[in-house]
């Protein structure tokens, strides 16, 4: 931001010794991609619009967030890299402007693969070339391709709930955890250390090298709704630590937490206070596009901000407000006019069903993968009743097996309680002469698959009967097992990236061998990821369908009152409103 509000200056803005006006030229920058879609550079985005004539854009990621090394332009840079070139005419060469006074804004993306194939596609570009994409034309619009066709057609994700707001944001590692003992052990050390040592193993957020939020003498004044313990300052207590709390950490991996108010920064209340036996959670990325895998994933538990790929956030929608389930998020004005379209009355959580059903699988991501380049998570909306029972008996299974069991549970259905099991035959399996030792030498620090023999490796033991599909599948371009494991390993620190502030000490509190309780989590992420896969096909083929039937628009829905009036905000506390009638 700060190199292209420098170089815009120089070039664009009226100053002494520019033209009146402001001057005219050219600013061109490779940079990282964040500011072409990302919430916060709205401002910037608008700035360039209004100062320039044309802008052209150049994906140089298409394959997204930490690609393979061999893909990068940079061989070192992670994050998604862009070239940008910014050009501001002279007076009478000004009719490239749009009528509105704002610059054209077009785009291209290089091929995915090798670097080699893009340094090729980039010395044949130009800018009056073929293959530009018009971008949307709105003064802080992302500068992505703007929706166009079906997709733009289709009514927003968010738009269908009352409320999408963060996930839990603890602001510290240590309150995590993938085993209880692990949890009461760092709690006991925190409460030993000498006084002044506690802050900095509470490790709190700084703000000109001072606590601020929450810190070892915050006094607050209301728990977690279900953990109910003491409020008086951490460096006070002399208590046990509260038992800790299943915690949807990222899609498919269930870690627990320390259920203490003090102790998580930003906890969400209204996901603490919702919190039910039937309660859902659906995450999905709302500013960027979602990856390979499924668009959206489902969890039981509180989760994480960034639970759905591990970074950049997302959005959390849970189905109802409170634990009582009185009050749905699903809009009430929609269940009316969908329930029109569809010739009988919907529940919430059948259009919850529906979304998990239509796009909970990497099948929605690979159909609409151009679309999704522009941020923002559309869903076609089927005006068959026939299609819609189909998706969401499909999204329930979908539904029961991202929440290993805990939910959308029916034994005629063929979802029974509990961790969801593949058929005998193609379960996976731990032989005896395969066990993972729980020793502290056999501490297992690495996970490679043997696609010969569909063998996991989990250090020196393994599991049988892992197909190459399961050991492949991706949430956001990240493998889930792989993630899994990282929580799990001997070494399980990350690298630091630039001077950021090292961790709590008390994150270094952890068990010395593999715990028996990893290889039954490992067991059953494994079977409820073969078990979507199995699905993948019919997931696929529902999708194709219902994308060619016929469809409810965005535009039938505002126009029958589907939505809050325009412009309405997004509530951050429920409104006051029942499911009487419904």
């Amino acid at each position: 931001m700060y190199f292209w509000r420098w170089a815009a200056r120089k070039v664009f803005v009226d100053f002494p010794g520019q033209a009146s006006g402001g001057g005219s030229g050219i600013v061109a920058y490779i940079t990282v991609a964040g500011f072409l879609s990302g919430p916060g550079f709205e401002r910037m985005r608008q700035d360039l619009r209004q100062r320039c004539h044309e802008i052209w854009v150049i994906d140089c990621s298409p394959e997204g967030h930490q690609p393979e090394a061999s893909t990068r332009i940079f061989q070192a840079v992670q994050q998604p890299v862009c070239i940008v070139v910014a050009a501001r005419w002279p007076q009478q060469q000004r009719q490239q402007q749009q009528p509105d006074g704002l610059a054209r804004v077009r785009w291209m993306a290089l091929p995915k693969g090798h670097r080699a194939a893009k340094f090729e596609a980039l010395s044949t570009l130009h800018l009056d070339g073929t293959g530009w994409v018009d971008c949307g034309k709105g003064s802080r619009d992302p500068f992505m391709p703007a929706s166009v066709g079906a997709w733009a057609e289709f009514p927003r994700l968010e738009e269908l709930f009352e409320y999408g707001g963060s996930g839990v944001q603890p602001m510290r590692v240590w309150v995590i955890a993938p085993d209880a003992d692990s949890l009461h052990r760092r709690w006991q050390a925190l409460l030993d250390a000498p006084a002044e040592r506690k802050q900095e193993l509470f490790h709190p957020t700084l703000r000109g090298g001072v606590p601020a939020d929450r810190h070892i003498d915050s006094v607050l004044r209301k728990g977690l709704a279900g953990h109910p313990g003491s409020l008086s300052p951490l460096a006070q207590e002399a208590g046990p630590c509260l038992q800790p709390t299943r915690y949807a950490f990222r899609s498919f991996d269930r870690q627990l937490i320390v259920p203490d108010v003090r102790v998580i920064t930003q906890p969400n209340g209204l996901l603490w206070d919702s919190l039910s036996i039937e309660q859902i959670y659906l995450t999905a990325l709302h500013d960027r596009h979602p990856g390979n895998g499924p668009a959206l994933t489902v969890a039981p538990s509180p989760p994480d901000k960034h639970h759905f790929k591990g970074s950049f956030g997302g959005k959390v929608f849970p189905l109802w407000f409170d634990a009582s389930r009185s009050r749905s998020n699903v809009r009430l004005p929609l269940l009316r006019v969908f329930g029109e379209r569809l010739g009988r009355a919907i529940a919430a959580d059948e259009v919850m069903a529906y979304l998990a059903g239509i796009a909970g699988h990497p099948g929605f991501v690979r159909r609409f993968d151009n679309d999704l380049t522009t941020p923002g998570l559309r869903v076609p909306l089927t005006a068959s009743a026939e299609y819609f029972e189909e998706a969401v008996h499909l999204g329930r299974r979908i539904i029961w097996l991202h929440s290993f069991g805990e939910r959308c549970s029916d034994a005629g259905a063929g979802r029974e309680a509990g961790p969801p099991r593949l058929p005998s035959g193609k379960r996976p399996q731990v032989p005896k002469e395969g066990a993972i030792p729980t020793t502290t030498e056999g501490m297992p620090d690495s996970i490679q698959y043997d696609s010969a023999r569909q063998r996991l490796n989990v250090g020196s033991g393994y599991i049988e009967s892992v197909p190459a599909a399961v050991w492949q599948y991706q949430v956001g371009g990240k493998q889930v097992l792989v993630q899994w494991f990282n929580s799990r390993k001997r070494h399980r620190e990350k690298p630091q990236i630039g001077d950021r502030r090292k961790p709590s000490p008390l994150g270094d509190i952890q068990p010395d061998h593999w715990l028996a309780e990893y290889t039954t989590e490992l067991l059953n992420v494994i079977n409820v990821l073969g078990l979507l896969v199995d699905l993948e096909p019919q997931a696929a083929d529902l999708l194709d369908r219902i994308c060619r039937g016929p469809l409810v628009s965005d535009a039938d829905l505002k126009a029958a009152g589907a939505y809050f009036p325009a412009g309405h905000a997004p509530a951050s506390t429920p409104p006051q409103q029942t499911l009487a009638g419904f």
